[in-house]
C-alpha cells in the first residue's frame, strides 16, 4: 500500500505545516516520505526496543523530531499529522555495530575491497538503521566526509560512528590494511586519527598484547573505546587489559587452541579449536563469566557467517542490489560451495547459543552485519536479516530488538537520546507494515524509516542502489 493511503490529515491545506529546522539538499528530499514538525503514529504495535513486551494499540506523539507522548487515548494536537498504524509495528532505529562502508571485490586470488560511498548509507538506512559504527575503516577520510555530509543533510544516510583504519601488524595480504611495527606506531595512529576526528579505535588478527595496552591506554586518555577482531591476543588476554568490545561473537576466538603461542595468529586451528568445543563447556563458560566481570562487551555478526551455512545466497534477500557481474561471480561461488561442510552449521549454532548465555547472564551484546566476507552480505538488507537470525536462534523478540537498538546506543553512550522508543528521545523508528510477533520477517517489508523525526521511504532507498552494489 503506498503511503498517500496510510497518511491522513486533519487540514485539507495540511502541506503548509513547517519543516524541520534541519535543512536537506533536494538530493535528500526526494526520499524523504514525512518532514513535518508535529506527527501522530496512531493505533500501532510497539516494540520499544528497552526488552518490554510489544503493546498494541499505542499512539506515538513526536514534535520537532522529539518523541513527546507514548500510550493509548493520547489528545493529538491540531496540525498535526496522522499516519494510521493499523496492523503495522514500530520499533526503534537500529543502532549497528560492525558497518562498513566497503564491500568484497576479489582479484583474481586476492581479498579485496571497494569503497561504497554512496550506496550502502542509503542501503543502511533504508534496512533500518538510523545510527551505526563503522568497525573499521579503509578509506577513514571518505568516512569521515560521509558523516559531515549526512548531518549537514547533503546526503542520505545514518548517524556514523567513524572508526579508525584498522590497526594490524603485517600477516594478511590485504592490500587496502596498513601495517603498524611497533607499539609507538600504535601510540602514534591513536593520537593521529582521534585529532582527525574518529571516535572508535579497531585493532586486528596479528596485533600483539603490547599493541593492545597502548592502543586502549591511549583512547581511553581520550574518553573513546578500543574494538576488536581478534587472533594473536586472546579474548581473556584482551579483556584482561581492557579492550572494550570484541567483534564476531565467539566465532574468532583464539582461547582453546592448548598449544597457542604468545602474539601469534594461527586462525585455522583456532577455528578447528572452537568447532571442537562442546557447546556446555567448562572453559567457555568460564570465559563468558570472565568478559562479563571485566564490563567486555560482544558484537555479534551472524549474518555475515550465515551464508556458510547453506542458507540463501544474499541473506536478507539482496540480490537486486548487486551490479551484474558482481552477482554473477557470487552465484557461481555459491553454487560451487553450497552445503560442502556441515560442521561450519554447527559452528554457527553452537556460537549463537553461547552468545545467549553470555546475554542471559548479564553481558553486553549487540549486533553488526559486516559486509565483507564473500561478498554476500549487503547493507540494510544484512541488517534486516540479522533481527531475523537472533530471532530464529532463541532470543525473544524484545531481546532481539534491544540488541539491535537500545544496547549499541548504551555502548556509544547515546542512550539519553536514541535506542528505544521512550518520551524525550529522538523520534529514531522504523515502521512496519506487519506484525513483527506473526512473522519476524515483516522485518523485509519496513516502509518509512524515521531519523529523529524526519520519515524516509525504505523502499525507494532501496531503489535507488538496485543493480549498484560493486560499482560504488
Amino acid at each position: 500500500m503506498s503511503f498517500k493511503y496510510l497518511i491522513t490529515v486533519s487540514f485539507a491545506l495540511f502541506w503548509i505545516l513547517t519543516l524541520h529546522a534541519q535543512s536537506y539538499t533536494e538530493q535528500v528530499k526526494r526520499f524523504i516520505a514525512v518532514d513535518t514538525n508535529s506527527v501522530a503514529i496512531t493505533d500501532v504495535k510497539i516494540i520499544d526496543g528497552t526488552g518490554n513486551a510489544p503493546l498494541s494499540g499505542q499512539t506515538v506523539l513526536f514534535s520537532e523530531g522529539v518523541i513527546t507522548e507514548i500510550g493509548e487515548n493520547i489528545k493529538i494536537p491540531e496540525e498535526t499529522l496522522i499516519i494510521d498504524g493499523t496492523g503495522k509495528t514500530l520499533i526503534p532505529g537500529f543502532v549497528m555495530m560492525h558497518e562498513h562502508i566497503f564491500y568484497s571485490m576479489p582479484f583474481e586470488n586476492w581479498f579485496s575491497v571497494g569503497q561504497m560511498s554512496f550506496t550502502f548509507p542509503r542501503l543502511y538506512l533504508a534496512g533500518g538503521v538510523t545510527s551505526m559504527r563503522t568497525a573499521g575503516s579503509i578509506e577513514p577520510e571518505t568516512d569521515l566526509n560521509l558523516k559531515k555530509w549526512i548531518e549537514a543533510g547533503k546526503m542520505t544516510g545514518p548517524r556514523m560512528d567513524v572508526t579508525s583504519p584498522f590497526i594490524e601488524r603485517e600477516g594478511y595480504d590485504i592490500a587496502e590494511l596498513g601495517f603498524v611495527s611497533s607499539p609507538e606506531e600504535v601510540r602514534k595512529m591513536v593520537q593521529f586519527w582521534a585529532d582527525r576526528g574518529v571516535t572508535s579505535f579497531k585493532v586486528y588478527n596479528h596485533i600483539t598484547r603490547e599493541d593492545l595496552k597502548v592502543c586502549v591506554e591511549e583512547a581511553h586518555k581520550l574518553g573513546l573505546k578500543v574494538t576488536g577482531h581478534l587472533c594473536s591476543v586472546t579474548y581473556q588476554e584482551a579483556s584482561e587489559i581492557g579492550i572494550d568490545n570484541l567483534e564476531h561473537g565467539f566465532m574468532v576466538s583464539s582461547d582453546f587452541l592448548e598449544d597457542k603461542q604468545v602474539d601469534f595468529c594461527d586462525p585455522f586451528r583456532s577455528r578447528e579449536a572452537i568447532r571442537a568445543l562442546e557447546e556446555d563447556s567448562p572453559e567457555m563458560k568460564s570465559l563468558i563469566d570472565l568478559l562479563i566481570k571485566n564490563q567486555t562487551a560482544i558484537t555479534t555478526t551472524p549474518v555475515v557467517f550465515e551464508p556458510y551455512t547453506d542458507h540463501e545466497m544474499i541473506p536478507g534477500g539482496g540480490e537486486e542490489a548487486l551490479a551484474t557481474q558482481v552477482l554473477e561471480r557470487i552465484k557461481s561461488q555459491y553454487d560451487r560451495m553450497q552445503g560442502r561442510d556441515s560442521s561450519v552449521h554447527v559452528q554457527f549454532k553452537k556460537d549463537l547459543k553461547w552468545l545467549k548465555q553470555f546475554h542471559d547472564k548479564g553481558g553486553h551484546l549487540m549486533a553488526g552485519t559486516d559486509p565483507t566476507g564473500a561478498g554476500r552480505t549487503v547493507a540494510g538488507y544484512a541488517n534486516q536479516r540479522t533481527l531475523e537470525i537472533l530471532v530464529e536462534n532463541g532470543f525473544s523478540l524484545g531481546e532481539a530488538i534491544k540488541i539491535c537498538s537500545l544496547n549499541g546506543a548504551i555502548y556509544l553512550g547515546m542512550e539519553e537520546n536514541t535506542g528505544s522508543l521512550e518520551k524525550g528521545k529522538w523520534a529514531d523508528m522504523i515502521l512496519i507494515d506487519g506484525d513483527l510477533e506473526d512473522d519476524i520477517r515483516n522485518i523485509r517489508k519496513t516502509e518509512i524509516v524515521f531519523k529523529k523525526g524526519t520519515g524516509f521511504d525504505s523502499a525507494k532507498l532501496f531503489e535507488s542502489v538496485k543493480g549498484k552494489v560493486g560499482l560504488n
